[in-house]
């Protein structure tokens, strides 16, 4: 089997290389530096060494880039969070929901050994990045489902803006409790082994509501999918294959992830990879679980997912 994917992979590489002419402008992905990069790494390693690659990726560090390039239109592929992808398409932007290919890496995790599930929460401080966003919204909807009031039976604390300081802050035992994603839990667990993870907001999520978190989307915008509409194929397919690549072969992948500087090192790469949960699923085959997701959030708050929950048409098929 190993052998088949590479085989397969590199088959498809090489028809994504070789699919338009070298003149032609070069199409972008816009990744991001996490779960996003560590699924598609070995994508990322195979164009990186392809002598004139028709794709390059960039892996950003936080999804407001990627939301940049996509109203620049400098992204003709982008990945970021499927709550902030549905508010690009309700503001119009011209771009195509192809596939999740992230179900859930948020955990609560801290230095609080007296925690061991929701009921031990009361009274405590849980910290939290950024407000309203997709991370907090999913917190307090799973606060409220086990009987405590996210406004008045816990402290939710805001005090570092980016998923990067707040894991910085776990690792320094500045945060005894917080609700942080993969890999950056990993990390802070090698750094600092009183960090422990608690649980999973995935498989609470699930138990609740009976569906997956859709959590990370790749988006394709809708001129690169008329144009190029092979090479869009192709992509899928490549993407697809990676991310079970990574899953199968976790040591050849935490290589790859130091390298590209997405992890320092390779232990918190093999930490990490089996904490994420990586299954790259065509949106056309899943647009009802997609759907439904968006409405859990619509009802929490229009905003987060732009003011309505996306048609037909934000799916691509």
């Amino acid at each position: 089997m190993p052998g088949k994917l590479t085989c397969g992979f590199l088959l498809i590489l090489i028809l994504v290389g070789c699919s338009h002419p070298a003149t032609e402008k070069k199409l972008t992905i816009a990744t991001l530096k996490g779960p996003s990069s560590m699924g598609m790494i070995r994508l990322v390693d195979s164009l990186r060494n392809e002598s004139s690659p028709s794709v390059q990726v960039l892996i950003l560090n936080e999804p407001m880039q990627v939301r940049k390039m996509m109203i620049e239109g400098t992204a003709d592929f982008a990945i970021l969070p499927s709550t902030l992808a549905a508010v690009m398409y309700n503001k119009g932007l011209d771009y195509r929901l192809l596939a999740i290919p992230v179900w859930g890496s948020l955990y609560l995790a801290g230095t609080d050994t007296t925690v061991t599930g929701f009921s031990d929460l009361k009274g405590k401080r849980i910290f939290l990045m950024a407000r309203g966003m997709t991370p907090d919204v999913l917190f307090r909807h799973l606060l409220l489902k086990n009987g405590i009031d996210p406004d008045k039976d816990i402290n939710l604390d805001y005090s570092f803006p980016t998923h990067i300081d707040l894991a910085n802050a776990v690792k320094a035992g500045q945060a005894a409790l917080a609700v942080i994603s993969e890999p950056q839990l990993s990390l802070a667990m090698k750094l600092n082994p009183e960090v422990k993870r608690i649980f999973s907001l995935h498989e609470e999520w699930t138990r609740f509501e009976g569906i997956p978190i859709a959590e990370t989307a790749f988006m394709a915008g809708n001129s690169v999918i008329r144009n190029n509409r092979a090479v869009v194929e192709q992509l899928l397919k490549s993407y697809d294959l990676s991310n079970r690549w990574v899953v199968q072969h976790p040591d050849s992948a935490a290589d790859l992830i130091v390298r590209y500087q997405i992890l320092p090192e390779t232990e918190s790469a093999l930490l990490a990879i089996p904490q994420i949960n990586f299954k790259f699923v065509r949106a056309d085959t899943i647009r009802k679980q997609v759907s439904d997701y968006f409405k859990v959030f619509f009802e929490l708050n229009p905003d987060i997912v732009g003011g309505r929950i996306p048609d037909e048409n934000f799916y691509y098929r």
